[in-house]
């Protein structure tokens, strides 16, 4: 599949002319020309513009000192929670963003919690547009002491398809064997942080497995990234290191 790569940079903490804080912004273009930016802005937060459509990933208004200016963004369109943890499901941050007809997906837990959302179970796939599909696909952890953060089945990671363009967010997972059949990956972005999550050594190994395009470290908070782009210089895959700490 084609797919164009531009980037087009913020720097994250500079305050645009109206006094709102930027974030790093990567565009994609799809196979017939599209436009598809993704904005870093914090861990495992992202916002997503494609087509006049906003959608935005796991939103929650603080992680540490660090606050999300989600008033001075555009409604979305679609809100994605992949699990039910404090850095993922956000209720202040969705009712900032959640305009008339605003739909959020998210697996069973976290719609029973909220009392209301639409829900995928691990392998559901739904058309939400007429060119955006998304695939709920397994996270869990697989690591002796560290499956009760993640236990398989509860959580949710999601592969949207915009245009052809597939984007892999993976959630909060390590490397399960379920990574394996999963394809096709223009965009993937992975987890790095013990014990929740992959080790780089896992993250490396999903990324030879899957053979994304671009690949985004992510969700990685104090863990070294880095050294992620010489571990797979001669795989092909674009390693793009943003504030997802």
């Amino acid at each position: 599949m084609k797919m164009i790569i531009t980037s087009l940079l913020t720097l994250l903490g500079i305050t645009s002319a109206c006094g709102q804080p930027t974030y790093e912004v990567d565009s994609f273009t799809t196979k017939s020309g599209k436009t598809v930016k993704i904005h870093a802005l914090v861990h495992a937060s992202m916002r997503i513009e494609y087509e006049g459509k906003e959608i935005q990933i796991d939103p929650v208004t603080q992680l540490g000192a660090k606050t999300i200016g989600y008033a001075a963004m555009p409604k979305a369109d679609f809100i994605f929670v992949t699990h039910e943890h404090h850095d993922h499901l956000d209720e202040k941050a969705i009712g900032m963003l959640t305009k008339e007809n605003t739909q959020l997906i998210t697996n069973p837990r976290c719609a029973e919690m909220l009392g209301y959302g639409t829900v995928m179970a691990n392998g559901d796939i739904l058309q939400i547009a007429n060119d955006i599909t998304v695939e709920a696909v397994p996270a869990y952890n697989i690591t002796e002491g560290h499956q009760q953060f993640h236990p398989k089945g509860r959580d949710n990671g999601f592969i949207l398809t915009l245009d052809g363009l597939r984007i892999y967010i993976a959630g909060d997972t390590e490397d399960i064997p379920e990574i394996a059949v999963i394809h096709d990956i223009d965009i993937a972005f992975l987890p790095c942080n013990q014990p929740y999550t992959m080790t780089v050594d896992q993250l490396v190994k999903v990324a030879k497995t899957i053979k994304p395009k671009a690949l985004f470290p992510y969700h990685y908070s104090q863990t070294e990234v880095s050294g992620i782009s010489a571990l797979l210089e001669n795989e092909g895959i674009e390693v793009r290191i943003r504030h997802y700490e």
